[in-house]
């Protein structure tokens, strides 16, 4: 379909993309991948011809067309999203946005309005339009957009689905997207991935979304250094080969060395090697110095780091029945409990606008309840990361935001100086010294988290963190996060991300009842799922002839009503037990008690909540 060819594009010391050859097939679903800074972006924006190459060619069919979904969120306009969808369109886009408005007129259907709705009804026809608005009203409809409603108005999440309807109602020859799930919840992404699976052009996609990466890669498209390499469709496979691939350049460099210094001891022999019979050897060590000269050394791994949180009590915070709503008509938060303990690592799912954020500064005390309470241990230290980067100052530089006017920082116990503690975080010591407005939305992303690392904490709460950042620094992040021995709170929608941190997930369901969920995003899933597939059947199953006893529901033998009359009383007594314990636990003076007795208190408090556990389990057997 489209072939690069000798492609080469430079904007510093080493070029972006340096002679590329390049070719794409129809069908594909191509995911590009690399460190962010690579040039991932620029081969996108080449590829659409937003920008030119500095040099090669671009060889493709006159009737090819090709969008992009840029990784910038769009201007927040003055339009409505129907119309920015339809600009999409070009040339038709115009007419199609006035016969939208025309219709949309509540009063006024005189005379000159059935006149003019005919006209651009006659318009529409010629350039059998009405294919293309039913196309526009599918994609608004599909990504569920409020159409007639000012994009200006809407959050950068909506922002960012007007931006991919936008794309997607072109229904290009090649659809580039990059990063298309930022922004997006969990409904949308997997929308979106249903859709590109089902997609039958060709794709190609940035993503930083492993769990996308793995369900639409036919395949993985590396860009390192300037250079495009093809890797087969599995992730995993992928890693096993980039791996033997760096240890494999790694020994060849290694050999390519040990000739160059075997070639410069010769040549400081001095008259020997300026012998006439030597000078061929003489050029080749010039060639083996320039070829060194022009090597491209892979640049190290981020390595986050992160002060150890101090021990404080083991209940960090403790919700009980509490409420919450902008308005009295609407509460977005209803009868809410929970305990968060030490060491906890929280996710927060759910749809935008259901309340992800309010409930996380409600646990923050950064809102209060209109309903309940929410108790916090007093010494809890938290540290936000929010997705807008409203913690970073972008007037000053990348040192000050760390460091705010020192030199140093602390971290686990010895001053570092801030270069070298931002060098573990992918900044060179050019870029400490620039203003943070410059760097692009994964460096600054980067630049939050060091930031916020090098605070003193107990409780992290990140909304958002893993937006922008590529795998590499995502997996960093995960390791970091997994071994942090404080409580780590979590909105986000890269579900292999929770499935890998999450202990507890809390999910805003659609029914707009908020659940409560051990283990990551996959399990909430299963559980969610498995009563939908439960009723399924096979389009020609019929349903069976019951018999007497199924009709009927099963009746309680005496001893299981008893119990199940039994067990609200008991429930009451296990989560009083377990509330009176926490309280208990989480005043400060009770960890300077013997580990005996610490360690006997934890034992109890697991006991009853397994036995809490236990008792919910059956009155959900006998009461169903």
């Amino acid at each position: 379909m489209l072939t690069l060819k000798n492609i080469y594009f430079s904007v510093g010391e080493f070029p972006l993309l340096d002679h590329v050859n390049f070719e794409i097939l129809p069908k594909e679903r191509i995911a590009l991948i690399g460190r962010n800074g690579e040039g991932k972006s620029t081969l996108l924006r080449i590829l659409s011809q937003a920008i030119p190459a500095d040099s090669g060619e671009i060889l493709k069919p006159a009737y090819l067309k090709i969008s992009r979904l840029a990784q910038e969120l769009p201007e927040s306009l003055e339009i409505t999203v129907y119309e920015m969808v339809a600009q999409g369109l070009q040339d038709l886009s115009d007419i199609l946005v006035q016969y939208h408005q025309l219709l949309s007129q509540t009063d006024g259907h005189d005379e000159a309005w059935m006149h003019q709705v005919n006209i651009l009804q006659q318009q529409i026809d010629q350039r059998d339009g009405w294919q293309i608005q039913q196309r526009i009203e599918r994609v608004i409809h599909d990504l569920a957009l409020p159409e007639n409603m000012k994009v200006s108005a809407l959050s950068g999440g909506w922002r960012r689905r007007v931006a991919l309807a936008q794309a997607l109602v072109q229904e290009p020859d090649i659809l580039l997207l990059d990063e298309p799930t930022n922004h997006l919840d969990l409904d949308a992404i997997q929308w979106l991935e249903k859709m590109l699976l089902n997609y039958p052009k060709t794709i190609i996609f940035i993503t930083h979304d492993r769990a996308l990466l793995r369900k639409l890669a036919t395949r993985i498209v590396e860009l390192d250094r300037g250079k495009l390499t093809t890797y087969p469709p599995d992730y995993d496979t992928y890693l096993e080969r980039k791996e033997q691939a760096l240890e494999e350049e790694a020994r060849h460099n290694a050999l390519f060395d040990k000739k160059l210094s075997d070639e410069e001891q010769w040549i400081r022999q001095g008259v020997k090697a300026r012998r006439t019979r030597n000078e061929g050897r003489v050029r080749a060590l010039k060639a083996l110095r320039e070829e060194r000269s022009q090597r491209r050394v892979i640049k190290e791994k981020p390595k986050f780091e992160i002060n150890d949180p101090f021990q404080g009590g083991k209940t960090i915070i403790q919700a009980e029945h509490i409420s919450f709503g902008y308005s009295p008509e609407k509460l977005l938060i209803e009868d809410f409990t929970f305990t968060i303990q030490r060491g906890d690592k929280i996710a927060i799912v759910g749809q935008n606008g259901t309340g992800k954020t309010t409930l996380i500064k409600l646990l923050c005390g950064m809102l209060t309840p209109t309903q309940g309470s929410v108790k916090a241990s007093p010494t809890n230290q938290i540290a936000f990361f929010d997705q807008n980067r409203d913690h970073l100052n972008k007037e000053e530089t990348v040192m000050a935001n760390v460091a705010e006017g020192d030199d140093t920082i602390e971290i686990q116990g010895k001053k570092k100086h801030v270069i070298g503690y931002l060098g573990d975080f992918l900044f060179s010591p050019s870029k400490c010294r620039s203003l943070a407005k410059i760097l692009s939305g994964g460096e600054q992303n980067r630049l939050l988290l060091a930031k916020l690392f090098a605070r003193p904490a107990n409780v992290l709460v990140l909304d958002e963190p893993t937006n922008d950042l590529d795998i590499e620094s995502l997996t960093v992040l995960e390791d970091l996060l997994l071994n942090y021995q404080g409580t780590v709170i979590i909105i986000s929608h890269d579900r292999e991300f929770i499935d890998n941190i999450a202990t507890h997930t809390i999910a805003f369901e659609d029914s707009g009842k908020i659940s409560i969920n051990v283990g990551g995003y996959s399990d909430w899933l299963a559980r969610k799922t498995v009563p939908l597939e439960k009723k399924k059947k096979t389009p020609d199953q019929k349903p069976a002839q019951k018999t007497p006893s199924e009709k009927k529901p099963h009746k309680l033998s005496f001893n299981e009503q008893r119990e199940l009359d039994a067990l609200p009383e008991a429930i009451e007594k296990l989560e009083t037990k377990i509330h009176d314990l926490q309280l208990k636990m989480s005043e400060p003076e009770f960890y300077a008690k013997p580990k005996a007795e610490i360690e006997t208190a934890n034992k109890a408090l697991q006991d009853l909540q397994e036995a809490l556990h236990k008792a919910y389990a059956r009155w959900e057997v006998l009461s169903g």
